[in-house]
């Protein structure tokens, strides 16, 4: 049996109109949705060449995720990609830390210290490990993608319009047209939908700002970045920021021709699980 919140959420009928078709996940399997097969590791970080970012969803408390980004950005190395790593989990305020982090100049308690882990992210800091070692070993840049929450709790409260143009530290106008992230964004709140009322554009205006604003900082850290055709940035992000490829990096295509891919974790089941190929470029089921 499929589980119903798989289907409601995981293969909702948006994203790619080319890709509508649905797919059949087994547990351990990574499945490319346009070729409608599995691969192994290796397999997909050769077809993920092309993408200079590259989309890696989670669940924030799945250590199993986390693990596997961790892979993902381990197996890109090895191949040959000059990579950086962005992280959802820190705002763009805390970049000095991510530094020190990536010229090993910080222990792991320093880090946890300067970075303000606890109040940035809050989730407990071992799910994540294995994505700060490899990291650490390999001294990848590492960036603070998101933006300042009280930046995203105005939104939410009163509009991107009452943010004064001096404290929007330079991110476009959230563009609230693109329905099949909206549909997305009410089906995650657990398959409302918006009355119309001005709350709720505010309430999802707060969340395309959020993804407007980690594709902005991502975009002006490579403007400083020496171009390379090896360059991967990884992006890691919450599944709702990635799927169905709508969010970040449908805000990252708005303003660039660099490619993008997205690589979406399934929550763990140990029976097959049906997805909608549009969920993203590659999907992953890990065994619960």
């Amino acid at each position: 049996m499929m589980r119903p919140q798989i289907e409601t959420v995981y293969a909702l009928p948006i994203g790619d109109p080319r890709r509508q078709y649905l797919l059949t996940v087994r547990p351990d399997e990574i499945i490319d949705t346009h070729r409608r097969r599995a691969v192994s590791l290796a397999e997909m970080t050769r077809l993920l060449e092309p993408a200079t970012f590259i989309l890696i969803g989670e669940q924030h408390d799945n250590a199993l995720h986390h693990q596997f980004q961790a892979q993902v950005i381990e197996a890109l190395v090895q191949a040959g990609r000059s990579v950086i790593v962005g992280m959802e989990m820190f705002d763009r305020t805390k970049q000095p830390a991510l530094n020190l982090w990536t010229l090993n100049r910080l222990r792991e308690a320093e880090f946890i210290e300067q970075s303000e882990w606890r109040t940035q992210w809050g989730f407990d800091f071992t799910l994540y490990r294995p994505i700060f070692e490899v990291v650490y070993r390999h001294r990848l840049r590492l960036v603070g993608l998101n933006v300042p929450r009280t930046l995203v709790r105005q939104t939410a409260r009163g509009g991107w319009q009452s943010i004064p143009e001096a404290e929007r530290l330079g991110i476009p106008d959230p563009d609230l047209s693109i329905e099949a992230h909206r549909k997305l964004f009410y089906a995650l709140l657990g398959g409302g939908h918006p009355t119309g009322q001005q709350g709720d554009d505010n309430f999802y205006a707060a969340q395309v700002v959020w993804d407007t604003g980690m594709a902005d900082t991502a975009l002006r850290y490579l403007e400083r970045t020496v171009p390379s055709p090896r360059l991967a940035f990884v992006i890691l992000a919450g599944n709702g920021h990635v799927m169905y490829d709508v969010g970040i990096s449908l805000r990252l295509r708005m303003r660039t021709a660099l490619e993008t891919r997205v690589i979406v974790p399934l929550p763990p089941s140990d029976q097959p699980v049906q997805v909608r190929a549009a969920l993203g470029d590659f999907v992953w089921l890990p065994r619960a």
